[in-house]
């Protein structure tokens, strides 16, 4: 007969929908990221090295190039309507909120490097919960293929629209404003 396992788990028992002030007093995980939406946690794993790197190069690029009203951030807690939580990968934001989550109308831009784990949430879900949110630019970067991909979304309306690729492992934009993002991984 096999030893029984001991298992330590991170979320306590929790009964009825999850809420902010629920996911706030968590203790802090460095490990992965919790996210909330419609009462329900979203925990996916930390990306990889080859992720941290594409973050590291979308957030340098833009921290270069912000114009002064803007800054560049990574992995912030975005607070969107609902009581929803997201923690995008990087972003560019309106300078000058303080405490654990910014509000969603201070942010210009959302980025995600997509990953196994997350895939369909940033293809799909992020996408309609920063454009129904109303971020005026969602960002995502594939590193799957021979070739990192990157696709430029600029809200209009109510919709997101295609509006800049990247070409050859670079990524150049002439909005929100000019920069240009070399993806080579």
């Amino acid at each position: 007969m096999a030893a029984p396992v001991e298992t330590e788990y991170l979320l306590p028992n929790h009964n009825g929908p999850w809420t902010l002030d629920d996911v706030l007093a968590l203790p802090e995980d460095h490990s992965q990221r919790i996210e909330l939406i419609d009462g329900t946690l979203i925990v996916s794993p930390l990306g990889s090295v080859r992720h941290q790197r594409l973050v590291g190069r979308a957030f340098a690029a833009f921290d270069r190039d912000c114009p002064a009203e803007f800054e560049a951030t990574v992995e912030i807690n975005v607070r969107l309507s609902g009581g929803r939580l997201l923690i995008p990968d990087f972003t560019v934001i309106r300078p000058g909120a303080e405490g654990v989550m910014l509000p969603v109308e201070d942010v210009l831009l959302a980025g995600e490097v997509l990953s196994p784990s997350t895939r369909i949430n940033d293809l799909v879900l992020k996408r309609e919960l920063y454009a129904e949110a109303g971020v005026p630019f969602y960002l995502m970067i594939d590193p799957q293929g021979p070739v990192v991909t990157a696709t430029l979304l600029e809200l209009r309306g109510v919709k997101y629209v295609e509006v800049t690729t990247s070409d050859d492992g670079v990524l150049t934009l002439d909005r929100p404003f000019p920069v240009t993002i070399s993806l080579s991984a």
